[in-house]
């Protein structure tokens, strides 16, 4: 892929006949207007359907018509261990062992029990670290996990924040807060990808300061998991979580994920909420007291796996498994790049990019603060047939996804933008 832009159809089609992930785009169904496919914009939000959802779905059905109860044993994927389905997919996605991951739950959920196991405040180091303006769902539950052991928010939490002027949080503050902190701090909890400027924080450079001081590092991952490269494990971060209807393209409310470092998942005492899912599979149905983990992240569950629920997930996961993280960050950084180009074409819309311009902190995601008429000019892309993400108070958020976004896809964006008059 080329990296001398040029704001042409000619240029956007010669790079699509050359895109080696073009042909996954035909695994995926578009939203339609009138009667044409729509430029999607949106899977920082939600994922697109892949056509193989309805394909297992069914297939599952009939393992259920076939065998009731009996599935889960004899369905062609059990449920008894459905979830050892998505493991090894999801470890090379974070770069995890197989061990240290299990798709289980939703986001917050996953976020409030790993919490449990390792915000355990005692005497002075009580605190948490988070980056101001993070999705909501992060600040509220970091909010009640201080309040339960008696905290005042406005005491035990860290906000870090842009300085004055900016709207990115720079690392160095980010290092310096920590340090500062130090032996009163108990858990670093940010998001590895801002939802709302597309900042992708250096999550390997926080861990080890985290761990100089003797905190836990731990992170929601929801815009970063099958956006950009990871290595957790590489990079000793304690635990972490995602949601899987963003670019893992799992459907609303598709089922989420842990990770736990293997130093934590194999140690039997660490405190975790039990449930009959996390005990060790070979005694489950013994129905014995006292709760016997299972190693890795897998001992965090709490219910049997959501097998419908999974299903999207596994039609996503096998795309990626064809695709790889390595061909999908580097078209995403030349397609991300190609917007960002076409963008700065653009002078007579009030808006700012504040997305970082260093292709290597951020994902597939342009932030467009505007100074004024940004509602308006969302409505026009709407009415245009681009659906992309409105957040307030005044962003548009575009990410030219690699998985099914084109070249042409942004020429397209760019040439509607420009009419908007």
């Amino acid at each position: 892929m080329s990296t001398a832009y040029e704001a042409t159809l000619e240029y956007a089609q010669s790079e699509d006949q050359t895109d080696v992930l073009y042909p996954f785009r035909e695994r995926f169904y578009f939203p339609q207007h009138n009667g044409k496919d729509v430029h999607y914009f949106c899977g920082n939000s939600l994922g697109l359907q892949p056509k193989a959802v309805s394909y297992l779905m069914e297939k599952e059905l009939q393992d259920w018509a076939k065998f009731g109860v009996e599935g889960h044993f004899q369905a062609r994927h059990p449920w008894f261990s459905y979830h050892h389905l998505f493991s090894e997919r999801l470890a090379k996605i974070v770069g995890a062992k197989k061990d240290e991951v299990v798709a289980m739950n939703t986001l917050t959920v996953n976020l409030h029990l790993l919490m449990l196991s390792f915000y355990r405040p005692e005497g002075g180091r009580y605190k948490i670290l988070m980056e101001a303006g993070a999705f909501p769902s992060d600040q509220y539950a970091v909010e009640t996990q201080v309040r339960m052991y008696g905290y005042e928010p406005e005491d035990a939490i860290i906000e870090i924040t842009p300085k004055h002027g900016q709207h990115l949080i720079e690392e160095e503050d980010i290092i310096k807060a920590i340090d500062d902190a130090g032996e009163s701090l108990a858990v670093v909890m940010i998001g590895g990808v801002n939802y709302y400027t597309g900042q992708l924080f250096d999550l390997k450079q926080i861990t080890q300061a985290a761990h100089r001081v003797g905190a836990y590092a731990g992170y929601d991952l929801a815009h970063a998991v099958g956006n950009v490269p990871l290595q957790l494990h590489d990079w000793s971060v304690d635990f972490a979580c995602w949601c899987s209807y963003k670019y893992l393209n799992s459907g609303p409310g598709g089922v989420g994920g842990a990770y736990v470092h293997e130093h934590h998942g194999d140690n039997p005492k660490m405190f975790r909420l039990a449930g009959w899912w996390g005990n060790d599979e070979k005694s489950r149905f013994k129905m014995r007291k006292g709760f016997v983990p299972q190693k890795g992240a897998g001992g965090w569950q709490m219910s049997n796996a959501p097998v419908f629920n999974m299903v999207a997930h596994d039609a996503s996961l096998d795309i990626y498994e064809k695709a790889g993280m390595e061909a999908l960050r580097e078209k995403s950084e030349a397609l991300t790049g190609y917007m960002e180009y076409l963008l700065n074409q653009i002078t007579h819309l009030p808006f700012t990019i504040i997305t970082p311009k260093d292709a290597a902190r951020r994902g597939c995601q342009l932030s467009l603060l505007f100074d004024n008429r940004g509602r308006e000019v969302f409505d026009k892309l709407t009415e245009n047939g681009v659906i992309a993400d409105w957040r307030e108070p005044n962003v548009i958020r575009i990410a030219p996804v690699p998985l099914y976004n084109t070249f042409e896809d942004c020429y397209r964006f760019y040439e509607i933008l420009t009419g908007i008059k």
